[in-house]
């Protein structure tokens, strides 16, 4: 039996707007709506909304709330200011990647954790059976929540006359609760595009009248393709793509993520082995000397040996470039070196480049 989709707060805006609607992560989401390069350049040129509700949050609180969080979060949140946002990963006892997430610090008692949609349910069981000997309530909030991320050079001036709220002052990376319209709503300065923008968590009324604000002050709205396209740009993961639970942060290329001088961490010794004795393969950038485009799963190859394979492909809508990132055997992941990336029954010469193809614009 087919399995029955979810719908966000915002579902029937989409539809009304005419969005080219798809599955992802067990939710109905607008991939897009004029189009992904016109949505895309707008982003980067200008501002534009996403629907980002099908993503899970998840409430941490109690005494032992920062050491349950450090015991199963690989980057470093001590000493941190409240407001701070990290990004980092959870990890199996192998290493491999439970997912990546953000961890917004409330207080040394509250955390806020933002996970992927289709690792809500997964990343909930897997942090409760976790959760035995330390103080914690852990709830899952990800029902409650709607979130939109409103992204682009534009989006503060465009977010701030909207919203009526002092968001200059949030640094990147950080966030603000505020009291409006009767709740209190999150808005941080996080983002996937490469570009400066916001984060805005709220309950699904008060979501609803911002992405209304939002379309009749004609920002446009952006799908599932175009936030694919824009964080692929500036070499930023997907879970399922780059990290997966056979995929650790170590071979995913992201080591500045895992923190081995902090305590002990589910995953540490496996992570620790990987750095200090290095991997067997890892994440790169590939640039393609012609237009064809390398899809996920597309084999890498030398002289007809296969060496890995991709694990997102594009042609890049702001370089102009047939671009990807891989999964590289060792030692066939050093800059520079000659591949050929298979496309059906040709090859087609690719050179090992950075994994990121444009330079970010956040606002420090």
């Amino acid at each position: 039996m087919e399995e029955k989709l979810i719908k966000t707060c915002l579902h029937d805006r989409h539809v009304k707007l005419g969005a080219q609607m798809s599955p992802f992560g067990g939710f109905d989401m607008p991939i897009q709506y004029k189009g992904i390069t016109e949505e895309h350049n707008a982003v980067r040129q200008n501002v534009g909304v996403f629907d980002v509700s099908h993503m899970g949050e998840v409430r941490i609180s109690g005494p032992d709330a920062f050491k349950f969080v450090s015991h199963i979060f690989t980057n470093d949140i001590s000493g941190a200011p409240d407001g701070q946002i990290f990004y980092g990963m959870m990890c199996y006892d192998n290493g491999g990647t439970v997912d990546d997430l953000l961890v917004y610090k409330v207080n040394d008692e509250e955390y806020f954790l933002v996970i992927n949609a289709s690792n809500i349910d997964k990343d909930v069981d897997w942090i409760k059976s976790h959760a035995e000997g330390f103080d914690v309530k852990i709830e899952n909030e990800s029902e409650y929540y709607g979130e939109v991320a409103v992204q682009g050079p534009k989006a503060e001036e465009t977010l701030e006359k909207l919203m009526g709220l002092p968001l200059q002052d949030i640094s990147f990376y950080n966030f603000k609760t505020f009291d409006a319209d009767g709740e209190t709503i999150i808005v941080s300065r996080t983002g996937y595009t490469g570009e400066d923008g916001f984060e805005v968590y709220g309950s699904h009324k008060f979501t609803q009248a911002l992405w209304d604000k939002l379309m009749d002050a004609g920002v446009q709205p952006c799908g599932l393709g175009c936030r694919d396209t824009l964080r692929f740009e500036v070499g930023l993961p997907l879970y399922g793509d780059e990290l997966a639970a056979d995929i650790t942060p170590i071979e995913a290329s992201l080591s500045m993520f895992v923190k081995l001088d902090k305590p002990e961490f589910i995953g540490k010794e496996a992570l620790a082995s990987q750095k200090g004795n290095g991997v067997t393969r890892r994440i790169v950038g590939l640039e393609l000397e012609c237009n064809a485009i390398p899809r996920h799963g597309y084999p890498v190859e030398i002289e007809g040996k296969k060496v890995g394979e991709i694990t997102t492909g594009y042609r890049s809508i702001s370089t102009g470039k047939s671009v990807a990132m891989a999964m590289i055997d060792k030692p066939y992941d050093k800059l520079g070196t000659k591949v050929e990336v298979r496309i059906r029954k040709k090859v087609f010469p690719a050179t090992v480049v950075k994994k990121r193809f444009y330079d970010k614009n956040y606002k420090k």
